[in-house]
């Protein structure tokens, strides 16, 4: 018997472990907001609206139902700013942080390298709690960054919950905002010319967007970027890249016609937040149509490798781009600041990007066609689901069930990982060592 039971403890894999770790905490998150005590209004949540809000808040979304502000009770409101340090911390480093001072054995590091995309075993405990103290000093630093302006606006205790809350929310990239209680469903609308909330913001959507590992390096070598790892550089060029590009198009196309401050601001604010944070401070229904697209696929991209972000990540762009790129200059391998890129690794770029934009699609035209509503609008809602972010063009509250259940499935989909549900659905078979014989097939 005991036998059995070791042998079945040996089938549990790393990626099922992460998995199912989300999920307990989604499932208990529900429960938690469907008690009376979790709204203003004292009436019980149905369970359909507290697994929606359950899964935006550990999936780090931001997509609601109900607004969160005028909806759920301060219990409700904490329930949910726990959810989302969960979710945007991740399941097992939580979990380390638990058991921390006990022996772990190679099956618990394993899961804790998958879980924060660590590059190897070794030194795993000590990167994880470096995750825990760097996530809490920056959370601390941006709500003492915006306590002022909070404090100024809604009263001393209101402000420093206001600011603890919408710290956390940023630096998790969940877009989850108490601002409602001006007008519902506003997120940072209100606060559009503010450069205090702007820039706190903006830097703690950053800071949780490039990754921990992004961070190790900053600590380690300060300013010495040629001492970073290879991936850090790729991270801070294509982060620079998707924030400068897409705000001259902002600046020069879509808000031409506000003053010029606050289109400085409103055109920085939604180039960075797409990627993966969820606040607005510009009414997205009066975009353009390439706007919408623009930011669609800002939100399909998402943070990077190891972050509090979602998306496919910048690193999975720059690998296709540049494998790409080595296919046009007839180059036999892809590399990026003189290393080579593994050509596993561009198989796994290939199938996350296919994933995303499969789920993607398929998603938006299921939602278009059951709601009745045009395709772009459906669009923009799914790529806000798989890709973690929260924006919407204002259809969610009043979407079917059938579209609910799509978008809470994009948003675990988006925050698990697509290869980690794969690899923890599918079990592991041992290589024969067999190959099939080898034949061309044209492509293009």
């Amino acid at each position: 018997m005991q036998q059995t039971n070791r042998s079945r403890h040996r089938h549990i894999t790393s990626f099922q472990v992460i998995s199912l770790g989300f999920l307990s905490v989604i499932l208990l998150g529900s429960l938690l907001l469907m008690l009376p005590i979790a709204t203003k209004s004292g009436q019980c949540t149905s369970f359909l609206d507290a697994l929606f809000t359950a899964t935006s808040a550990v999936c780090v979304t931001g997509l609601v139902i109900n607004d969160t502000a005028t909806y759920w009770s301060l219990f409700g409101q904490g329930v949910i700013l726990l959810l989302i340090q969960i979710g945007g911390m991740g399941i097992i480093t939580i979990a380390l942080a638990v058991v921390s001072g006990r022996k772990i054995g190679l099956m618990q590091r394993s899961t804790m390298q998958e879980a924060i995309s660590a590059p190897t075993v070794g030194g795993i405990v000590r990167r994880t709690q470096f995750i825990i103290r760097t996530t809490i000093l920056i959370e601390i630093i941006g709500a003492v960054l915006l306590a002022p302006v909070f404090c100024r606006d809604f009263g001393f205790w209101k402000g420093i919950w206001y600011s603890l809350f919408h710290s956390i929310s940023a630096f998790c990239n969940a877009g989850f905002d108490l601002i409602g209680i001006r007008t519902p469903f506003s997120s940072l609308t209100s606060y559009s010319v503010q450069p205090i909330v702007n820039l706190v913001i903006m830097m703690l959507i950053i800071a949780g967007g490039i990754g921990f590992l992004t961070w190790e390096d900053i600590k380690n070598h300060k300013w010495h970027l040629k001492k970073y790892r290879m991936q850090s550089k790729v991270i801070f060029m294509v982060t620079g890249i998707l924030i400068f590009l897409p705000a001259l198009y902002f600046f020069y196309f879509e808000f031409s016609n506000v003053p010029l401050t606050e289109r400085v601001w409103v055109s920085l604010f939604q180039s960075v937040t797409p990627r993966t944070a969820g606040f607005n401070t510009a009414d997205l229904t009066l975009l353009s149509e390439v706007g919408q697209m623009l930011i669609i696929m800002l939100m399909l991209i998402g943070g990077s490798p190891g972050s509090t972000a979602g998306g496919m990540k910048t690193t999975t762009l720059a690998v296709l781009v540049s494998s790409a790129l080595s296919v046009f200059r007839k180059k036999e391998h892809t590399h990026f600041f003189g290393r080579q890129i593994p050509d596993g690794t561009i198989r796994n770029a290939a199938t996350i990007f296919l994933m995303y934009i499969v789920l993607f699609l398929v998603g938006g035209m299921v939602i278009s066609r059951t709601e009745d509503i045009p395709l772009m609008t459906a669009l923009f809602e799914t790529a806000s689901a798989i890709g973690t972010v929260g924006l919407s063009l204002g259809i969610t509250p009043d979407l079917g069930l059938v579209s609910h259940i799509i978008l809470i499935c994009l948003m675990f989909f988006g925050r698990v990982g697509g290869l980690t549900l794969i690899f923890a659905t599918i079990s592991e078979k041992k290589p024969n060592g067999s190959k099939y014989p080898q034949e061309k097939i044209t492509v293009g």
